[in-house]
């Protein structure tokens, strides 16, 4: 008989045979079995009768909510943003080496859809993506690029996921440098090591960028950036202003 599931996992601990369950969010397969990729509560979504097989297990970040939460308690709202990447959704996260091939970024800010669209708006009304803005304010300052990268999620952009048209024209080097602010979509979970993400679309791209003179430089079409200091014009893969 197969043994309960824990209600808490650790990174590491072996939760069920992938015979009976799917690997969730928060979770790896590894010789056939399903383990905890973080630590946190164990949830486990039952199987659909007409689009899945098997229940998945999950091993969420937040807290389970109480049983019986008081009366007097808010209702809580949805979080504005996560710290665990998954498939679509939006990051912002920072270039740290750019090849001919692919461009490594280190992520900054995992988004949900509401949030992405108002994350760098800066009329909208107060939220948790308050903290956005001083995330991104100083994730552009070179100062602070440091050791703290190997901490964050890593991912790849690679070159046919740059942008939509003109794949074989795109030239990596133009299109981002290192230090740059990029909101991209997560297309893959990928291996271990790293994440995959695209910028193919509008809205995907640079959306902060220093200049060589080390200015803070606007955009001013979709493929350049310009240095209001020095006036000098520099191409990225610019994500349309919203």
């Amino acid at each position: 008989m197969a043994s309960a599931l824990p209600s808490l996992a650790i990174p590491g601990q072996r939760l069920g045979p992938v015979a009976a369950y799917a690997a969730g969010p928060g979770t790896h397969v590894h010789h056939s079995h399903v383990y905890a990729s973080i630590a946190g509560p164990v949830l486990v979504d039952p199987a659909q009768p007409k689009t899945q097989t098997k229940s998945t297990i999950t091993v969420s970040r937040t807290p389970r909510p109480t049983a019986n939460p008081p009366t007097t308690a808010a209702p809580s709202s949805k979080p504005k943003y996560n710290t665990l990447p998954a498939v679509d959704a939006v990051v912002l996260a920072r270039v740290t080496r750019v090849q001919k091939r692919q461009a490594t970024v280190s992520i900054l800010v995992v988004l949900d859809e509401s949030a992405a669209s108002k994350a760098l708006n800066p009329t909208q009304s107060a939220s948790d993506n308050d903290n956005i803005e001083s995330i991104l304010s100083s994730a552009a300052n070179p100062e602070n690029h440091s050791s703290a990268d190997e901490l964050r999620f890593q991912a790849l952009i690679r070159k046919e996921d740059v942008r939509a048209v003109e794949k074989d024209r795109v030239v990596m080097d133009e299109m981002f440098r290192v230090g740059d602010i990029v909101r991209g979509t997560v297309i893959s979970l990928g291996d271990q090591s790293f994440y995959y993400i695209t910028t193919a679309r509008n809205d995907l791209g640079v959306v902060m960028a220093r200049s060589e003179a080390g200015n803070m430089m606007f955009p001013v079409s979709w493929k350049e950036m310009r240095d209001p200091v020095t006036g000098v014009a520099e191409q990225r893969k610019v994500a349309r202003p919203f």
